[in-house]
């Protein structure tokens, strides 16, 4: 967990340092934009907080506390400015300058001991010998501070720390030796400055709130001056008491949300810290809950089947929702939520435009023609990809269908068959099949054209989906047969034409529904004056057929223009046999 949380920082880094270049090109072409602008995110303070306080390295759980926290105030929280230092640095008698104690009180006490002893070597040029003195012993003392980090156990860091405090009681009570009217010079009680600084080195909870206070900083501070310098053997687990404590004295900004969590994350108060960063950004409460549920920070409870981490996590993910575009992420993480993301995820999927009737355009045209050409790509490949991934087969199911469906309205009736089968979803299947026999209707020419795209999913079909539903699959078998038996008519290919329409109904291939117009478009052959191209056996199934249709209420054909109709093919027949019997003889 403390990779993934460390990854996170490192994330949110590199998002924050190219989100903020350009949005400082964006200001800098603003005409009233006349100076320099730094932009910062909550979460790049947050995240690195949660990672020093709740996951510290392996082996460290125990360890003092103090020096982390100030690291982190040090990186977030810049102070002293450089500017100040830049600033001071540059004056022969910096002393005179009414910055010069607050910068070297403030870097002492964030533990900048490069800045410091730089100022306090700077002071062997003060006119009072004693302060040159002090400060000489505060460049020793200040520069030899132990830090835990050097030392091998913590005990070796107690020791040294007791030995290290030794001296700064040494300096106090030279320092109290010192006489009153010598503690001043011409522009500051110089004497006061230092002891306020000694105080801060000795230890003293009350010296560093009060200069805290002094120098406008805030309980952040004094939290982690105290693991520094109060109690330099700090414990996580004991930090909440020193933060109730301060926090009597230096409350937070309520209004300031930031500064919420961060009081929440140094309570210990995990909870709390995910409500303030739900108003602050989704993406913190999010990702915090994310981390602190297998840390078992947050209690494993449900509020309508849905645990703190899932509601977080999907409010985030439903802020994301409002942008479309932005889909893919949006399941990603809904899909981590348990039954009620994944239905969520579900429904999002299902919705995602899938732009298959969008024009071509330029720089898309390559992705519309492969999907014209029955490849899945672009959006919709996405979709069932996506799918794929996280195993949601009902959903991949409904996208194909509603594919099918677009694709249908397009007349596009080869692809929406396949997508059909994929789903399989058969009735479906049978009504493009239905859509595909219409165009027979107005338009024979175009019908053929439109079978001939959907013959080849027949023998995908056999092979694919060999246990699918026989009624819709003879329906788009005889969608096929169909149009070949309407082109060898249309190529003058009589006899094939006639042995296929007889060898339709002997396979049960025509539907009830269609036995009228199939036997009206054997008249033509009926009646072929140059050979008799049906053999007895086939005209009598054919007039077999026609019988069935009179003696059949339920066909609806009871309508006098159907009934005439049938009863010029009965005609043709009866002509056919009289033919046929004359010719035997």
């Amino acid at each position: 967990m403390r990779k993934l949380s460390i990854d996170y920082v490192n994330f949110i880094k590199e998002c924050w340092i190219h989100a903020s270049v350009r949005a400082n090109l964006l200001l800098d072409q603003m005409v009233h934009y006349n100076s320099a602008v730094i932009i910062t995110a909550p979460y790049t303070h947050a995240s690195p907080l949660f990672v020093v306080l709740y996951l510290p390295e392996p082996g460290y759980e125990e360890a003092p506390v103090g020096e982390e926290l100030m690291e982190w105030l040090n990186i977030h929280f810049i102070e002293p400015s450089t500017e100040e230092g830049d600033h001071l640095s540059s004056l022969k008698s910096p002393w005179e300058d009414e910055t010069f104690w607050p910068y070297l009180t403030r870097a002492t006490l964030r533990g900048l001991s490069k800045a410091s002893v730089f100022f306090f070597k700077m002071l062997s040029g003060h006119p009072s010998e004693d302060l040159q003195h002090f400060a000489e012993t505060m460049t020793s003392i200040v520069s030899s501070q132990p830090r835990l980090q050097n030392f091998a156990a913590e005990r070796d860091f107690a020791y040294a720390s007791r030995r290290w405090k030794d001296k700064v009681k040494s300096l106090r009570v030279d320092m109290d030796q010192v006489p009153e009217p010598d503690r001043l010079d011409s522009f500051d009680n110089w004497w006061d400055r230092l002891s306020d600084i000694v105080g801060i080195l000795e230890g003293r909870g009350e010296v560093v709130q009060r200069v805290c206070v002094e120098l406008g900083a805030d309980w952040k501070e004094v939290c982690a001056a105290w693991g520094v310098f109060v109690d330099p053997r700090l414990r996580r687990q004991d930090l909440p008491d020193v933060v109730d404590r301060v926090l009597d004295e230096m409350p937070p900004d309520p209004t300031q949300l930031e500064d919420m969590v961060h009081t929440a994350l140094f309570a210990g108060k995990p909870v709390d810290a995910l409500l303030h960063a739900s108003q602050l950004d989704q993406w913190l409460s999010a990702h915090l809950a994310d981390i602190m549920e297998p840390l078992s920070m947050i209690a494993d409870v449900s509020r309508d089947e849905i645990s703190i981490r899932d509601q977080h996590i999907l409010a985030y993910a439903e802020y994301l929702h409002s942008d479309p575009a932005l889909w893919r992420i949006t399941v990603d993480y809904m899909y981590s939520c348990g039954d009620v993301g994944k239905e969520r995820a579900d429904e999002v999927l299902v919705r995602v435009p899938l732009r298959l009737n969008d024009k071509p355009s330029t720089s898309h045209g390559g992705d519309e023609e492969r999907i014209r050409a029955g490849n899945v790509v672009g959006v919709l490949k996405d979709v069932n990809q996506t799918c794929f991934d996280y195993q949601r087969e009902a959903a991949r199911r409904t996208v194909c269908r509603i594919a099918a469906q677009t694709l249908v309205r397009e007349k596009d009736y080869g692809l929406a068959v396949s997508y059909c089968s994929s789903a399989e979803d058969w009735q479906g299947l049978g009504r493009v099949v239905d859509r595909v026999l219409d165009e027979y209707i107005t338009s024979p020419t175009s019908f053929a054209q439109y079978a001939s795209d959907i013959a080849p999913s027949l023998q995908n079909l056999s092979i694919h989906h060999p246990s699918s539903q026989g009624v819709f699959v003879h329906r788009l078998m005889f969608a096929v047969r169909y149009s070949n038996f309407q082109q060898l008519r249309a190529k003058h290919e009589l006899q094939n034409a006639a042995s296929d329409l007889v060898a339709m109904f002997r396979d049960d291939v025509v539907p009830k529904s269609w036995w009228a117009v199939t036997l009206c478009d054997a008249v033509d052959l009926l009646e072929y004056r140059s050979s008799l191209l049906f053999s007895a056996t086939g005209a009598a199934e054919l007039l077999g057929k026609l019988e069935e249709i009179f003696l059949e209420p339920s066909l609806e054909v009871d309508k006098k223009e159907a009934l005439d109709r049938l009863k010029t093919v009965r005609l043709a027949l009866a002509r056919y046999f009289a033919r046929s019997a004359v010719l035997s003889t």
